[in-house]
């Protein structure tokens, strides 16, 4: 990126005249050469120079475009869609964090390259001037791209504090920041190439395919490119280095009783476990920040193993899909349901994911895309897939306000290899989860609600199941406000047991008034098998959800990992949405004392 443009000095407006010696001589030097007269040498670059740039184009093009795809996947993003067709799919995560160390580590091996070699007239802003001056066209465009560089070096900058703050679980206005980095580096791209041609048409752009040997200038070291590379290789180092030896651990503690599952954390057992800070970012909603810090906690009492968790949320949301009497029939407010991608009217969630392996995106399990699995379908909602590929299995509990998740409940389930897909999957009517699934067992919700196959949850909806009494199940869910981001009440019931009601009917039906409101949730029968491993206690108090979770340390089921040294967690927090959760790149590490 950085290649010679113009003069040796850097207010050379014009070249000495030759002597007609001098010319006769390079004439002279040219046939022996085997060129022509007048015919001159094709422009060159040294090889240094060469290695770095192509280095550094793939690292940033590798980055840009991965990192692309995480922006696409972003709620109301439309620039990074545009370039869809040519995004990768997959496991983005490694591919984006590793092109991003090796970024860094080649800015640093590229100036210090510029330095020991004294090349840093290249970039010198002394060359600026030139604009103020009357001046060959050549010498204004090679100006104005040493004012490309240092607006590149700005982005360039900009770009790895940024992506340092978001590795590090800092969200917010820092994503923005971020992105706004990365647009300026890609304009930067097509201006750079513009630029180039524009000074020296094809022969300058073809110059970083033909090396030659660096001149040698006073004060130069004697290996240059050998120094830079080393300094390069040591950034990245250093960084990985820095990376594994901050992560955190969680430490498990040894207690004598298990705590009451109340969702307080009250007991005296959680005072002896030492917390872990998580800093989650990039969820839906959240005060629009789409941030929240969670604290963790655990403690082993014999063969069992309980978690405290307790993280940041505005509000309490329980009303998932909730139905509403119209004049011409009962309708589920939602704003995308249909593709399995709620953000609106749904209930809050918390996740936990547990795996043997480090790697990025949940122990590997999360694949972004349209189609990441090219042989299979794609999500409803078109942004990817859980799923491993080498055999791995990640256990995921995952916590829903008003699906169980107030009535002791916690889902277990797990991500592994992907399932093969059903006819309605194949043909687009059904949801495809590829390795996301639920352990063998039954839970005890259901949904209140039949789908329309046209209108799919945007018209009216049929009903599965009536209240005895519509007026007490309305009492149940306190001050009924439709708003998105109301608060519902302490100890509202925002789904409606089996015995509290009976099957569909249109007598029943008329007794009930246009405008009522009904849950979308029914819970009926008991938990069953392996899924009702877990039990739980939440409770929300000023911003802020508890849940408490306890689990033998073993379950024996092949769908469950055993709680050891070494495990790794991930967690994510849903604020009234069904699959835009809050993220963070680095994994806890699990300890027992």
């Amino acid at each position: 990126m950085l290649t010679d443009h113009v003069t040796h000095h850097p207010l050379d407006l014009t070249a000495p005249p030759k002597s007609s010696t001098q010319a006769g001589t390079a004439q002279d030097s040219r046939a022996t050469a085997g060129r022509p007269p007048n015919v001159k040498a094709p422009v060159r670059s040294d090889l240094g120079t060469i290695l770095l740039h192509w280095t550094l184009v793939i690292a940033i093009f590798v980055s840009l475009l991965t990192g692309l795809r995480l922006s696409a996947d972003a709620e109301g993003a439309w620039f990074s869609k545009l370039f869809e067709p040519i995004l990768p799919q997959g496991e983005i995560w490694t591919w984006h964090y590793v092109s991003a160390v090796f970024v860094l580590g080649l800015i640093f091996a590229y100036a210090a390259y510029m330095s020991l070699a004294r090349l840093k007239r290249r970039v010198s802003s002394k060359k600026i001037v030139v604009l103020t001056l009357p001046a060959s066209n050549k010498l204004r465009i090679a100006a104005v791209n040493v004012i490309a560089y240092w607006i590149l070096f700005a982005a360039v900058i900009t770009l790895s504090a940024t992506g340092v703050l978001l590795y590090m679980g800092y969200g917010g206005i820092w994503v923005t920041v971020h992105f706004t980095a990365a647009v300026v580096v890609l304009t930067y791209i097509g201006a750079h190439v513009v630029l180039h041609y524009c000074y020296g048409g094809l022969e300058q752009l073809l110059r970083l395919f033909r090396p030659q040997t660096l001149r040698r200038f006073p004060g130069m070291a004697r290996h240059p490119l050998a120094i830079a590379t080393a300094l390069g290789a040591v950034i990245i180092a250093a960084t990985v280095s820095l990376d594994f030896g901050t992560r955190s651990d969680l430490v498990v503690a040894q207690a004598d009783a298990l705590p009451t599952l109340d969702g307080n954390m009250d007991d005296a057992l959680w005072q002896a476990a030492e917390p872990v800070f998580v800093r989650t970012q990039q969820g839906s909603n959240l005060d629009g920040v789409g941030e929240s810090t969670v604290e963790v906690r655990a403690v082993q009492v014999g063969d069992k193993i309980a978690f405290g968790f307790r993280w940041q949320d505005p509000n309490r949301s329980l009303k998932r899909h909730p139905l509403v009497k119209t004049e011409d029939g009962w309708r589920m407010l939602n704003n995308r349901a249909d593709i399995s991608d709620e953000t609106a009217y749904y209930e809050d969630k918390f996740s936990v994911a547990f795996s043997t392996n480090d790697v990025f995106g949940g122990g590997g399990a999360t694949h972004m895309g349209p189609k990441p699995l090219g042989d299979k379908p794609s999500a409803l909602h078109g942004r990817g897939l859980h799923y491993t590929t080498d055999g791995s299995l990640v256990d995921v509990w995952q916590w829903k306000a008003s699906r169980g998740g107030m009535l002791g409940k916690v889902d277990d389930m797990w991500f592994g290899a992907p399932v093969e897909p059903n006819e309605a999957q194949l043909a687009g009517k059904g949801r495809y989860s590829a390795g996301y699934s639920s352990d063998d067992g039954k839970a005890f919700y259901v949904y209140n609600y039949i789908s329309d196959p046209e209108t799919h949850y945007h018209g009216t909806v049929g009903v599965r199941r009536l209240p005895i009494d519509y007026e007490k199940t309305v009492a149940l869910m306190g001050n009924i406000d439709l708003s998105v981001e109301a608060s519902d009440d302490q100890g509202s019931q925002w789904w409606m047991f089996e015995e509290e009601s009976v099957p569909y009917s249109k007598e029943k039906d008329a007794e009930i008034p246009v405008g009522t409101v009904l849950p979308g949730v029914l819970i009926q029968g008991e938990y069953s098998g392996n899924r009702a491993d877990l039990e739980g206690g939440s409770e929300w108090q000023d911003g802020y959800w508890t849940l408490e979770v306890v689990r033998d340390m073993d379950t024996g089921n092949e769908k469950d990992l055993a709680m050891k040294d070494g495990l790794f967690m991930w967690l994510s927090v849903f604020d009234h949405n069904q699959t835009r959760h809050t993220r963070h790149s680095r994994p806890v590490r699990m300890t027992f004392k």
